[in-house]
């Protein structure tokens, strides 16, 4: 007996009622009543050769689990899902990186941080989970107000080569009044590093040049973190 070689079904979106599709949804109900699968299937606009649409988007929210994980991706790791190509990759970061510019755009929507807590809640989502060491430095104003948190390093670091200007180069073009350097450990283990620590003392010489305050260094691990400066390492007191 032949086995039974009959292919699946395959079903586009425009199998689902009509009130079920995303964008009906949205137009219905607002981007904030959508889950995170149905605004990415938006975004990818069509699905590919045996998969729809929101099934394409379901697989990507599945596999990255977290947002930010999915943010932190790069265009060949999202080429190797089932129905991605370049352009849909292309299409997705670029929403995303302008989602990030719109919240940073509007001073009124500026997220505000007054502690470390603060701004772990900012790039927890972002840096927590990823596999990869990141080092982003949080711009904020006088009112400390976030300006801006660019990623200026990725993958893994030796702190000899880090290059302190770097890190003040869009704090200088945005004319922040402030930094507060962030970092991850994919280890999940927050403790600083000598390297860490030697790291900040010559950030904190640099910003005072520049007349940019460093405000704190933190280091971020999957479920616990580490404010530098609330151990005095190297900031004294006073800072």
């Amino acid at each position: 007996m032949n086995a039974d070689i009959t292919p699946k079904p395959y079903y586009t979106i425009h199998d689902l009622p009509v009130d079920a599709r995303p964008r009906e949804r949205l137009a219905r109900l607002g981007a904030e009543a959508l889950s995170d699968a149905e605004l990415i299937a938006i975004i990818l606009r069509s699905g590919a050769q045996g998969i729809n649409v929101i099934d394409l988007a379901t697989n990507l929210v599945r596999h990255y689990q977290h947002v930010g994980d999915l943010a932190q991706a790069s265009i060949p790791e999202l080429c190797q899902h089932h129905g991605v190509g370049e352009a849909k990759a292309a299409q997705l970061l670029a929403a995303i990186e302008f989602g990030k510019r719109v919240l940073y755009a509007n001073p009124e929507m500026r997220p505000r941080v007054h502690s470390p807590e603060a701004v772990v809640q900012l790039l927890r989502t972002e840096m927590a989970h990823a596999e990869q060491e990141y080092v982003k430095t949080v711009l904020v104003d006088t009112r400390n107000c976030v300006i801006a948190a660019p990623t200026i390093y990725k993958g893994s670091l030796n702190r000899t080569e880090v290059r302190v200007g770097e890190l003040f180069k869009e704090a200088i073009r945005r004319n922040a009044a402030a930094i507060i350097l962030a970092h991850n450990h994919p280890s999940g283990d927050p403790t600083p590093s000598p390297e860490d620590i030697q790291l900040t003392q010559r950030i904190i010489e640099a910003g005072d040049l520049l007349h940019i305050h460093v405000l704190d260094h933190l280091v971020i691990g999957r479920d616990r973190w580490v404010s530098l400066k609330e151990r005095g390492l190297p900031f004294g007191r006073g800072r």
